[in-house]
């Protein structure tokens, strides 16, 4: 019997989609590839030598002391993901996309690739199986140690690790200034601050505010550099300790990215931390990614795979989740708000 042609139409869809499904599954698979050519590319200073002049594989080769013929390799994967373009003739440029992994240009992603696909991250993903089995994570046997204790034996990794959440502060803090009524506070505090780029932020844009970051010994050394090249010293200390323990009195609490590090119970521990140092009509803004719909496309349900392999007791919470910890601490949610980041900023006040 002779096919249709709606039949054979049909046919022809069913096939077009199956490879489609087929390449889109392939690409997941081999995601990790992509990931480790992009942290070379960051970590070798493909981009910066591209964009300070050095087009071809030899000339990158010779600024960054690596080989000829395998730099070349890499500019052509580079060129492949859309990190560089091919002009022909052996020579390459920097594109939009590659041109966020240069270091030092606004929005950089250059700090945040090192992190997220450096060696503690990557051997503490490995493990995700057991992770789920055992429903707990797996990061001590990754790496002997909890991630925070190994970066403060890594200092390199560590540096990557604050700055890659320096990176992401300037975004936030830029719509934090459009979006927060600062008037009447005098002092706020960047718990877990790290090179306290939020604050500073704030700082910027409100010359009457003091800026206070709280953070380990070997993290706050960088706040205080940041804030002399700011040129806000006069304003702004650098406090040692841990947000565990106590933070001090404030009339704001920033929290950016430090609730997901840890379990609920911890969480209500710093937040009633920070309502106990409160001054009266005192605030708080959480800054933290919001899971959205299952079954939606979510860069939080995704991240939240990445709490799971490389802290111990953090993850990525939805709206209510988070405002059911706010109340066991003594805070009540006003407002919250996405911003063009995957954070949204969230207001408090307390109770």
């Amino acid at each position: 019997m002779k096919e249709t042609p709606e039949a054979a139409s049909g046919r022809e869809d069913a096939a077009l989609e199956q490879e489609r499904v087929f390449g889109t599954l392939l690409q997941m698979i081999t995601g990790h590839q992509v990931a480790q050519i992009v942290r070379t590319a960051a970590a070798l200073s493909i981009p910066d030598h591209v964009a300070a002049g050095a087009r071809t594989a030899y000339e990158v080769a010779e600024r960054a002391s690596t080989h000829p013929a395998t730099t070349y390799r890499l500019m052509r994967a580079c060129a492949s993901i859309g990190l560089l373009a091919y002009e022909g003739h052996g020579r390459f440029v920097t594109t939009p996309m590659g041109e966020l992994l240069r270091e030092g240009v606004p929005g950089s992603l250059r700090d945040t690739t090192l992190h997220l696909a450096g060696y503690s991250t990557w051997v503490s993903w490995a493990h995700l199986p057991d992770a789920v089995r055992e429903g707990r994570t797996q990061v001590y046997k990754a790496l002997g140690m909890d991630q925070f204790t190994y970066f403060s034996q890594h200092p390199e990794e560590g540096d990557a690790f604050a700055s890659s959440g320096s990176s992401m502060s300037e975004v936030v803090a830029v719509e934090a200034v459009n979006m927060l009524d600062l008037s009447g506070v005098s002092t706020a505090v960047d718990v877990g601050g790290a090179n306290g780029r939020l604050v500073l932020g704030l700082m910027r844009a409100n010359p009457a505010l003091h800026g206070i970051v709280l953070d380990l010994p070997h993290v706050t050394v960088a706040a205080a550099r940041a804030a002399e090249d700011l040129g806000l010293s006069d304003r702004f200390s650098a406090m040692e300790g841990d947000f565990f323990d106590e933070v001090p009195a404030a009339d704001l609490y920033l929290l950016k990215w430090i609730l997901h590090d840890w379990d609920d119970e911890a969480c209500v521990r710093l937040l009633r931390n920070c309502r106990a140092a409160a001054r009266p009509g005192a605030r708080a803004v959480v800054v933290e990614i919001v899971l959205g719909e299952v079954g939606t496309p979510d860069f939080g349900a995704v991240a939240d795979m990445n709490m799971l392999s490389v802290t111990d007791g953090g993850r990525e919470r939805h709206l209510h989740e988070y405002d059911a910890l706010f109340t066991a601490g003594g805070w009540r949610r006003v407002s919250a708000r996405p911003t063009r980041s995957p954070l949204w900023i969230m207001e408090l006040e307390a109770v």
